[in-house]
């Protein structure tokens, strides 16, 4: 029995060790470089590598949207992530960190090579210049920045999940959106109706997950865990019995 204990309060500290660090991580600024995209006073990506679509064209997400390099991007997993970025050069940057959403990657050219790399919307890019100098902090391509994570904030939103085009009853993909706090995915899982197993999703790609087998049989329960610090939602029979693809399915619940 104190053996068990003593194995129990290792994995307790364990935990919080990991807690700390990640919530150091998020309050640190850390160097980076930037560039932007798109047209000087645009809203950025059109759809994604993430796959939100339209979404990236609308409020919140509006001119808010940013590529990032593979360190970032995570092979989808750090899509939806929220980080607040300023440039360094006092002569023509303000002191206003610009906050972005994670929505799509930038594979190459300044993101490749393990850089940590911002591709920002020609809007988002701008914002980071004291008054008037906009265009010409634009002008300047690549910029050194400091960026950290922040939480994600959707006032008035819950957490909503998607079902992608081409989801049947033995194949069925999620994407989720407006999630608030960590922004991130790490794991997906899903109750069928009448059913107490949780089923873990496959990570498919961008921020997408499926589940594959069937006859899938709803109302769907949907949980998920965040890839940052772990915290899990459950957002009870979210998903009707006669859902639709590319329908869109809001809960009751957010971080």
């Amino acid at each position: 029995m104190q053996l068990l204990r003593f194995g129990l309060l290792l994995l307790v500290n364990f935990a919080m060790m990991q807690l700390i660090i990640v919530s150091a991580q998020n309050t640190h600024w850390l160097p980076a470089t930037a560039t932007w995209y798109g047209s000087p006073e645009g809203d950025g990506s059109d759809g994604g590598a993430c796959g939100y679509g339209s979404l990236v064209d609308v409020k919140p997400l509006r001119a808010r949207v940013g590529a990032v390099s593979p360190v970032l991007f995570k092979n989808g997993e750090g899509c939806g992530a929220c980080y607040k970025v300023k440039c360094l050069d006092k002569s023509i940057c303000s002191r206003r960190a610009v906050t972005i959403i994670v929505t799509d990657e930038c594979p190459g050219g300044y993101c490749s090579g393990g850089r940590t790399h911002f591709d920002l919307s020609g809007a988002a890019f701008g914002r980071m210049a004291i008054a008037g100098e906009h265009g010409l902090l634009r002008n300047r391509g690549e910029l050194s920045v400091l960026y950290r994570r922040t939480p994600c904030q959707y006032p008035g939103k819950q957490v909503a999940f998607h079902v992608n085009e081409g989801s049947t009853n033995y194949w069925l993909s999620l994407l989720v959106e407006f999630e608030d706090g960590d922004g991130d995915v790490g794991s997906m899982h899903i109750r069928q109706a009448s059913s107490s197993e949780w089923v873990a999703m496959r990570h498919v790609w961008g921020a997408s997950w499926c589940i594959d087998g069937g006859p899938l049989r709803g109302p769907f329960s949907v949980k998920i865990t965040t890839l940052s610090t772990a915290r899990s939602l459950s957002a009870r029979d979210v998903i009707p019995s006669n859902w639709s693809p590319k329908a869109t399915y809001t809960s009751r619940l957010n971080f």
